[in-house]
């Protein structure tokens, strides 16, 4: 799956506008962003009454809202979706995942810190930078909150580069852990498959769904 890191704080101290500054700088760069953000149990995504929400009550296992120019997908859950649920249904056609929150995730983070906030979040886990508006007596590597170039170098370096080849492989839903071996091998054979068939050029990405009754 594309890498994801998460961007984390105290309410109001700049998630969603470090994001926004960040998709703006990651796309100038030629990357495809793409965003997750956590949202309160009340919130409603779909009106009683309207189609898509008599499908869902119905018993669709999903129902898409497609338009000319957006989609949205309705997709009931018993419980909190997982972060590989969520980069499931989001797909492979991105560059990096930026997730808003979720400061209690296995992901890698940056805590975004204002001085009138008061002190930073309880040692969230795999904690990679800060951004901030002032100096802080820690070890983790701090940013200006107006360093957007700075962060992004960060993110290029560190998550976008060295997974601009990868394969990612799901069984049942769940992302597997491949190590370099096995990874090597089953990209071969992928390769090599769909290379000898009729029709197929320069193989660039490929989709593979397998399921069994």
């Amino acid at each position: 799956m594309p890498p994801i890191v998460s961007i984390v704080g105290k309410s109001e101290s700049g998630k969603t506008t470090l994001i926004e500054k960040l998709i703006a700088e990651l796309k100038s760069r030629g990357y495809r962003v793409a965003t997750i953000k956590h949202a309160p149990r009340e919130s409603s995504f779909d009106e009683p009454g309207k189609d898509s929400w008599r499908h869902v009550r119905a018993g669709s296992e999903a129902a898409v809202i497609s338009s000319s120019d957006k989609l949205v997908l309705i997709k009931p859950l018993s419980g909190e979706a997982s972060f590989e649920q969520l980069a499931y249904l989001l797909g492979e056609d991105y560059d990096i995942i930026l997730a808003e929150g979720f400061s209690q995730g296995d992901t890698p983070k940056i805590e975004v810190h204002r001085k009138q906030a008061g002190p930073l979040l309880p040692k969230p886990r795999k904690l990679i930078a800060i951004a901030t508006d002032e100096p802080l007596d820690t070890k983790a590597r701090q940013f200006s909150l107006d360093d957007t170039k700075g962060i992004a170098d960060l993110l290029e370096k560190g998550f976008i580069q060295p997974n601009k080849e990868r394969l990612s492989l799901y069984v049942n839903h769940a992302p597997i852990v491949l190590t370099v071996f096995p990874k090597q091998i089953i990209t071969n054979i992928l390769l090599a498959v769909a290379s000898s068939l009729k029709g197929v050029k320069k193989v660039k990405s490929m989709d593979i769904f397998y399921r069994k009754p």
